[in-house]
């Protein structure tokens, strides 16, 4: 699988490459920071470590571009390991988070567990998934409903998959967070209900702003009836 990895402090870009090589990996990196969605669609790799403090426009803002055309597994890397950062990271659009100093032994662990997590679940053969009109594609990553569609990041493919599958009964936040990131110490709640704002802020455009409802001590689940 192919890794790209946007950094621009070379020497912590090149300890990545050389143990992402290690580990079989092939690795790809920008010549320069200046246009990185060109970079992005043109290498097509399988995964973006994205730095968070870059010449020019910083991560937040590439992966929020990144996000308008690619559901490329996304994982930021910052000198500040500060709940803010994580929160923002999310809410742009990324999937997890890495901190400088890096752990070389986490990084691997997060790297292997998102790869194995987004292309074992897209090629589950199960790839359609109904809840009355509306239509989940695990394949492609979308959601569509009445001839629109939206795209949905891994990590917002997961929370609807597993809310698709309650049928319309109450999902623990507990048994979301184990399914989409099963037992990863490092994610707490606040990424979990981060991911259901961004996705309730894309239902809008379906006019599904009130499909997922939130119920205390009893979790999410979809409105019982959708026309």
């Amino acid at each position: 699988m192919k890794i790209a990895i946007i950094e621009d402090d070379l020497v912590i870009a090149n300890i990545l490459k050389k143990e992402l090589m290690a580990q079989d990996y092939e690795v790809v990196m920008p010549e320069n920071f200046l246009n990185i969605v060109h970079f992005v669609k043109q290498v097509e790799s399988h995964m973006v470590l994205l730095d968070i403090n870059l010449p020019g426009e910083n991560g937040y803002y590439w992966c929020s571009e990144i996000r308008k055309f690619s559901s490329v597994p996304i994982i930021f890397i910052s000198t500040i390991n500060e709940k803010f950062n994580k929160l923002m990271a999310i809410q742009m659009g990324g999937d997890d988070f890495i901190s400088k100093p890096i752990d070389l032994q986490l990084t691997l662990s997060k790297v292997h567990a998102l790869l194995r997590r987004t292309y074992e679940f897209a090629a589950d053969p199960e790839t359609i998934k109904l809840y009355g009109n509306i239509l989940l594609d695990i394949g492609k990553s979308i959601l569509a409903y009445q001839d629109q569609s939206i795209s949905l990041t891994h990590t917002e493919l997961q929370i609807m998959t597993c809310l698709f599958e309650s049928k319309g009964n109450y999902v623990a936040r507990d048994d979301i967070l184990d399914f989409c990131w099963q037992n990863n110490q490092f994610i707490d709640d606040n990424t979990l209900t981060v991911n259901v704002t961004r996705i309730r802020k894309k239902l809008k455009g379906l006019n599904l702003g009130d499909l997922i409802q939130t119920k205390k001590n009893m979790g999410y689940r979809l409105v019982e009836e959708v026309e």
